[in-house]
This record gives C-alpha cells, structure tokens and sequence, in this order.
C-alpha cells in the first residue's frame, strides 16, 4: 500500500507505522509532574492547541493559577520571549473562559521577589553551585560574562528565588522544554543531571524524555479547516475538515479535538490511508489493539476492514486522509466506539 500511496502523493516522504505502547507515567511521575511537563513542553514547541487543553487539565488536576504562572515564566529564560508571552496568553484565554463558565480554580501562593539589598551574583552563584553540584567553570564564564551574571543573578536569583514551584518541579519543567527544542542537546543533558541532583530518578527522567517526544507536535501544517456539520453525526467530539483536492485523488485534512474520534466504520472497495502530520491519536481495527499514533506515522487501511481513529483524550490530532482510488468505493458507518473502551486508553 505504500508503494500505491507514493504513486498517488510522490511528494511525501512516508515514515512507516510506529504502534505506540502503554506508557506507565501514571507510576513514575505524579500527576503534577505530567502536568508540569505537558505545559512546558508544548510551550517550548508553540503548540497553543494542545497547551490550552493541558492547561485546562492542570487546572482541573488541582494546579493552582499562580503555579502554572511561574512554569510559563520561567519557560522565558529557555525558550525565549515570545513563546512565553504567547504561553501566557493562550492561559489568560483558558482562565477567562473557565470563570465564565463559573469554575472557581485555586489562585494559590504568590511568588515573592528578592529583598532590594540582595547581592543578586552571591545568592544566584550558591543556588547554581547547589543545583550543578559544584561551582561552574564553563568558557562562556570568561568569554562573555554579562550571560554568566543574567544567569546567576537573574534566572536563578530571581526566578529560582520566587518559591511557589520547588527547585525539582523547575528542572522538571526544565528538561520538558528542552528535550521539546531541537538542538540544544548541551543543556538538555546538564539539566537532567541537575534533575537528578534535587532527586529525580532516571526512570523519572525517562518518562518525561518518553512523553515530550509524544507531545512534541510542532505547528500545523495544513490548516484546520471548517466544523466537520456533514458527518458530525459519525464523531464524537468536535472534528474539523478541510478538502485538500476537489478532483483526482481525494485528500482532505481532519483534524480532530482532544477526546474527539469517530465511529467505528468500513471503507468497502476503495481503502484509506491516513498520514499523521499534528498530534497524539490512536488506530484499531476491530479484534485488535489499539495502535498509538505520532506525527510521520502512516496507517495503511484496507478495504473491508472494520475500524476507527482519533484524538487521545489530552491532545489535539490530525492527518491527512487519502482515499484509495476504487469502482463504486464507499464507506459504511457504525457504532460509536464506547467510552469504556476509548478511556482504557492513555
């Protein structure tokens, strides 16, 4: 099938399906922990979308307001200005639409600032030294010191001075939006020492390495297109569509929302073939189990086959589906995949 598929579409480059497995963060980090990760990874990776439904998850998780403040701050001093700010928007935009709809979310401790008479170079160098293990004697120090004192006495001085996160939770978020970056394979490895250093195991280390190469989803790269009315009827949840071509080989855009799949279904004569371009979604055939799917993944549907797909439950999902070119091809809808099953999924 892929071979039909590069002969249809020769301007991809197929990947292969990947089957995801269980993860079993669930008992290696906490649930804040997975919070904390998921808000910052998506912040370093510009995934607005996905933030605003982890975001939203925290918030329901018991994460304060003034917490999740100080992750998307200190998310500056990694990942720059403007993914921070847009970070801080989209969570302005999450709160004033969970307080018109009368949720009350905790505001939590306020962080506090250093007292005007701080040696801010002093305090920064002993939370450093603490955090590293030992005094660091990179060549930047003397190539440029102005970045080694923005470091001690701004990043930690004055945001590590700031409490309401604990220095773990920090590196936490730390390693999140790192190992969400590309080329930054330097800090990303300095920093999961420092995890270490304030008690994070590896297997902890692991888990948020496994779950941000999960969540990494980059921006979108077609556009989302139009509430999917026509075939509302067969999602459940909120879907969108956007036709891609409106004459030979038919390609359009689905994009589905966190929780959102539709109805198990056939596609008799013609097939399908889905190629994952945004987000976390699953695949299963009927009598099989359900296959994890990531951005690359390629799902090679044949005709006959009984079977649904859709968005995990905490993140945005899309793909391209390709309609397998067939005399007199159409689909059959079923029933809805049930909520016992789709929740057993993580």
């Amino acid at each position: 099938m892929k071979r039909l598929f590069l002969s249809l579409l020769t301007l991809f480059a197929l990947l292969g399906l990947v089957i995801g497995g269980k993860t079993m963060a669930g008992e290696i980090l906490s649930t804040k922990q997975q919070d904390i990760v998921f808000i910052s990874s998506y912040t370093a990776s510009g995934d607005q979308l996905s933030l605003e439904s982890a975001i939203n998850k925290a918030l329901d998780d018991g994460m304060t307001i003034n917490e999740i403040k100080e992750i998307l701050t200190q998310m500056y001093a990694y990942c720059g200005f403007p993914r921070s700010l847009n970070a801080i928007n989209t969570f302005i935009k999450v709160a004033d639409d969970r307080e018109t709809k009368g949720i009350n979310d905790k505001l939590g401790k306020a962080g506090k600032t250093l007292p005007p008479e701080t040696n801010k170079n002093e305090y920064g160098t002993k939370i450093q030294t603490e955090l590293v293990g030992a005094p660091v004697k990179a060549p930047y120090v003397e190539f440029v010191p102005a970045i080694d004192a923005y470091l001690k006495e701004h990043l930690f001085a004055d945001i590590f001075a700031r409490g309401v996160l604990t220095n773990q939770e920090r590196e936490i978020a730390t390693i999140a939006a790192l190992s969400s970056i590309k080329g930054v394979d330097p800090q990303l490895n300095a920093h999961i020492q420092v995890g270490k250093n304030t008690g994070l195991t590896q297997e902890q280390v692991d888990e948020i390495l496994k779950l941000t190469s999960k969540n990494n989803y980059g921006e979108e790269i077609f556009k989302i297109g139009e509430p999917n009315t026509a075939f509302a009827q067969y999602f459940k949840g909120q879907s969108y569509l956007n036709k891609l071509t409106t004459s030979g080989v038919p390609v359009a855009n689905v994009t589905f929302e966190p929780g959102c799949r539709n109805n198990w279904h056939i596609h008799h004569k013609g097939g399908q073939i889905l190629l994952v371009t945004r987000g976390r979604g699953y695949y299963q055939e009927w009598g099989k189990p359900a296959q994890e799917l990531h951005p690359g993944d390629v799902v090679n549907i044949p005709a006959g086959v009984k079977h649904w797909h859709g968005a995990a439950k905490d993140s945005w999902f899309a793909h391209l589906a390709i309609e397998v070119p067939s005399e007199g091809g159409s689909t059959e809808w079923l029933e809805e995949v049930s909520d016992e099953d789709y929740n057993k999924l993580k």
